[in-house]
């Protein structure tokens, strides 16, 4: 919950603002702005009001944004206001829950991560015995676990800690649910909630001010039923949309990394709880859409460990042949990306390991035995750690070199590096495998080696 001198703002935007001057909200903190009380304006249908929702939320774009949509309704909503912002979409599985016999009037939600939210006043004037409210609380749960092994799936829930969160839905009539998506991210540590939806009356929007920074809302009638009644088409919104939506919006994560004077693009994921965050160096004129180095960053997440995967090279630079063998600009952009995640609030104070690939290994060991880079763990892959140099025996972090079976000439090339290092290092050989890692089963050996590397090292260097 908020601390008590939280300041929450509701705004509210629609076709004719108050005659009036904006009310005021009795908390003394807490203001309304340019409320729409009229009931005579519908939305065509969700992507319709997502579009209007994401006009008011535009002084949004360039944030650091999530947008979390509330399934399955609020998903088409959110879906526009991803688009709108070009911000990552992900769902926020919150249940409500229903009084017995009566379960359009709700006595509370549930969501994930355990997240409960009691309305005793319906509960005490519905006369609802506790035993009845935890019974209905345990088939919501049920629901929300299901929800969430069917929406997400393999797809890795993006990350909320440091950021500001968008939470989306269809509308909200009594406000129990969107109050338990609120708690759910400021547990996962968002740095500020935002819930916004197209259509609320205004007491529910005031009395969300909170466990919300910000209430938006494009209507707040009134004269309020229910939310269906506001729009022209509000059929029901299935699992497979919502999965078909979810796959169409901006991926999660990309944003821009500024270093070495120049921005180059990115991808940032750190799950909930993580341990550490391995920056990746890619070689050979490859990029942040490695498919193979995009399949190790996903078991390390599945490890608890965060991961930046970026550009080492501006499109122009990766035109040039040689750009790709400049192990010294290489090493220069990996330093200044680490240097750049570490004042992300979602990575700060995370261990950093490097991970590098062909010509991208011998940056991350320059990188490493730069005094003030501070690297805990490095791991090369199929890398060059000869075009290191001179650099090798000042490399402090432990260093696990990993190389293909049928590689032979780097195989050698690695045996003779390792001689150069005197930190703690390992050399392991792939069996059958060739340089790029592409035989059956090779690229899983080398993605659950890097995850046991780094959840040792990263960990035990914190």
């Amino acid at each position: 919950m908020r601390k008590g001198n939280h300041k929450s703002k509701i705004v509210g935007v629609g076709a004719r603002p108050l005659a009036r001057d904006a009310a005021r909200v009795c908390d003394g903190h807490s203001h309304t702005e340019g409320i729409d009380v009229s009931a005579d304006r519908s939305f065509r249908d969700r992507a319709d009001a997502g579009r209007q929702l994401a006009a008011a939320l535009r002084g949004f774009a360039g944030e650091d944004v999530v947008v979390l949509g509330l399934p399955r309704g609020g998903v088409p909503v959110a879906y526009q206001v991803a688009r709108a912002l070009d911000a990552p979409l992900d769902v926020i599985v919150v249940r409500k829950v229903g009084v017995p016999h009566h379960a359009e009037l709700a006595m509370g939600a549930v969501g994930e991560d355990g997240a409960t939210v009691t309305n005793e006043d319906v509960v005490r004037g519905m006369r609802v015995s506790r035993q009845d409210l935890h019974a209905a609380e345990d088939r919501e749960r049920a629901e929300v676990q299901r929800r969430v092994r069917a929406l997400r799936t393999e797809r890795p829930r993006e990350p909320l800690r440091g950021r500001t969160v968008i939470i989306v839905d269809d509308g909200i009539a009594t406000g129990a649910t969107a109050r338990a998506a609120c708690r759910v991210a400021q547990a996962e540590g968002a740095a500020r909630v935002v819930l916004a939806v197209p259509v609320a009356p205004p007491a529910t929007v005031s009395a969300l001010a909170d466990v919300a920074d910000r209430v938006v809302s494009v209507q707040q009638p009134t004269v309020f039923g229910a939310v269906g009644a506001f729009y022209d088409d509000f059929r029901a919104t299935t699992d497979a949309e919502v999965m078909a939506l979810l796959t169409a919006a901006p991926h999660g994560g990309e944003l821009t990394v500024t270093t070495d004077g120049e921005r180059l693009p990115g991808r940032l994921t750190v799950p909930a709880a993580a341990t550490g965050i391995v920056v990746f160096a890619h070689g050979s004129g490859s990029s942040r859409n490695s498919a193979r180095n995009r399949y190790v960053a996903d078991v390390l997440h599945r490890s608890g460990l965060g991961t930046l995967l970026f550009d080492l090279l501006t499109d122009a630079e990766a035109a040039r042949r040689e750009n790709v063998f400049d192990i010294g600009l290489l090493a220069r952009r990996l330093t200044g990306a680490v240097a750049w995640v570490r004042n992300r609030p979602a990575a700060a104070r995370l261990p950093v390991g490097l991970f590098g690939a062909s010509t991208g290994a011998a940056a991350t060991l320059v990188a490493a035995a730069h005094p003030g880079t501070g690297v805990s763990a490095v791991v090369s892959r199929g890398g060059r750690p000869d075009l290191a140099g001179a650099a090798l025996v000042d490399v402090r972090a432990p260093t696990l070199l990993l190389v293909g079976g049928r590689d032979d000439v780097v195989l050698e090339l690695n045996r003779s590096a390792q001689k150069e290092l005197t930190c703690a290092s390992r050399l392991v050989v792939v069996p059958g495998a060739g340089h790029l890692f592409e035989e059956p089963g090779t690229l899983d050996a080398v993605a659950e080696l890097a995850a046991e590397w780094f959840s040792t090292y990263l960990v035990g260097y914190r």
